[in-house]
């Protein structure tokens, strides 16, 4: 297989995430009962100053949420970008495939430890096909 497929392969895992963090976790609704609803409506509720700004844990909360989303979701482009230019330059994109790799990786342990199972399946998912873009980069 070549550095390129892998490439496509983690930009559409990477939209796959994407989508469904900002579906289920951006704008998801709860789902446990009245005790996390409770824990929400103070959220959204308790206000303070900060650095010159009123916001709640939840403005907090849902701003880094959005942040994710574009975040993912410019990742899932730029690895469909280096797909291409994989193919006609691989000792520019393999270190920036490196990079993103080391990224997956991380992120994949912030949501074990953190969040739960599914992303970090996901974000591992998304580290092997760069290592393999990037191994199969450096056979081309």
């Amino acid at each position: 297989m070549s550095p390129a497929l892998f490439l496509r392969i983690a930009s559409v895992l990477t939209i796959i995430h994407c989508t469904l963090h900002t579906v289920g976790g951006v704008f998801g609704k709860p789902k446990h009962g009245a005790p996390e609803i409770a824990v929400i409506d103070t959220m959204k509720t308790q206000r303070f100053d900060f650095m010159g700004s009123m916001r709640s844990y939840h403005d907090f909360l849902f701003g880094y949420g959005l942040a994710v989303t574009i975040t993912l979701l410019l990742q899932g482009i730029l690895f469909w970008q280096l797909g291409a230019a994989i193919t006609t330059n691989p000792s520019l994109v393999r270190p920036i495939v490196a990079v993103f790799f080391m990224g997956s990786v991380l992120t994949a342990t912030v949501s074990w430890k953190y969040f739960f199972i599914a992303p970090a399946i996901t974000q591992l998912l998304i580290a092997g096909c760069l290592a393999l873009s990037f191994m199969t980069a450096a056979s081309s």
